[in-house]
């Protein structure tokens, strides 16, 4: 080897060792960068309409704020598929991950990361009473590690709204899972309005979607008409609870307005697709640095009227002009 093939070889060895050293340099700093990114823990009960519009709005906001996942923050979202040991494993995971902020969205999923970790800011997405059910000492200022948003729906208004689309109503039937906790004060509130309107009120609760069925035609078969409050698992039901409500010429009136769109009549509901607008808001205050026990939880006032004007062909009901007219405005009108 003459020495102008040695100084080549050995200029090729240098650069080559260069190559390695600045491959693995800016490797190293990429993995480092993605490792400061802060975390985000999203915990969902289930897949329905209703939750994953809430998980849709949570996204759509970090996005729309310029929180891109993968870019700047991690998203680690799980599905508990209705399971509360996946919950319980779920939270510790997060808890393990050490996620900046932890979401729940429905009750369950908070009341399992809050037993998993009173350090790491939790955000609710959507839980109806949050002082009532114990998750914090206080709606105006939580004081701990928890804050969020309300899915409290407007019982007066959708009770009133029933009575003017079927004013010769006599018999309301309320149907819900026995044990979620939001399902079950939405019902006991709406019993207690309409008992006071001197309605006939006829409860019957399930224990699991394999109830539905059965429950279902025999309320159907003895009320004018079926209310379902905010039920998780009765939401991912609702086509069929709707089907056989129609066969006994019976509407139902969720409180969610997801619901409608599997087959209720109508509603004046909150917009599941708001509540994780505002869930996306109060993680970006966390990521800012506001303390979550600091943070007032967030209960939306303003209703949207949803008519399914599809429903109402089905069951021959006709629904006032006046309605119509302010769903078209201001709501939804499925045709």
């Amino acid at each position: 080897m003459n020495k102008h093939t040695k100084r080549v070889y050995e200029t090729l060895i240098v650069l080559f060792c260069f190559l390695v050293f600045a491959f693995f340099y800016v490797k190293n700093d990429t993995e480092k960068a993605k490792n400061d990114m802060p975390k985000i823990g999203v915990l969902q009960l289930m897949s329905h309409p209703a939750l994953d519009e809430i998980n849709r709005g949570l996204d759509d906001t970090l996005k729309k704020n310029g929180y891109i996942d993968g870019k700047n923050i991690k998203i680690e979202f799980q599905n508990a598929q209705g399971d509360q040991s996946n919950l319980r494993t779920i939270s510790k995971q997060f808890v393990e991950d050490n996620v900046d902020v932890a979401v729940g969205i429905a009750t369950p999923s908070v009341q399992s990361l809050k037993s998993a970790t009173s350090n790491i800011p939790i955000v609710m997405g959507a839980v109806t009473d949050p002082k009532g059910f114990g998750i914090i000492p206080s709606n105006t200022k939580p004081g701990g590690n928890i804050t969020g948003v309300s899915d409290q729906a407007p019982i007066d208004q959708q009770l009133s709204l029933i009575k003017q689309i079927m004013p010769n109503t006599k018999t309301i039937g309320i149907i819900y899972t026995s044990s979620d906790m939001s399902a079950t004060t939405e019902a006991k509130r709406m019993q207690k309005l309409a008992e006071k309107q001197n309605l006939k009120v006829n409860v019957k609760t399930i224990n699991s979607i394999n109830d539905l069925d059965q429950i279902a035609t025999d309320l159907s078969q003895n009320v004018d008409a079926i209310y379902v409050p905010t039920d998780n698992t009765i939401a991912s039901g609702m086509q069929l609870l709707s089907k056989i409500a129609s066969q006994n010429n019976v509407p139902v009136f969720p409180a969610a307005t997801t619901m409608v769109k599997d087959g209720g009549l109508a509603t004046v509901g909150i917009s599941q697709y708001e509540l994780g607008q505002k869930t996306g808001e109060d993680v970006i205050k966390i990521l800012k640095g506001k303390k979550p026990g600091d943070m007032p939880v967030t209960f939306i006032k303003n209703g949207h009227l949803i008519l399914n004007e599809k429903q109402a062909k089905k069951l021959n009901i006709q629904f006032p002009d006046s309605l119509v007219n302010k769903a078209e405005k201001k709501g939804q009108v499925i045709k």
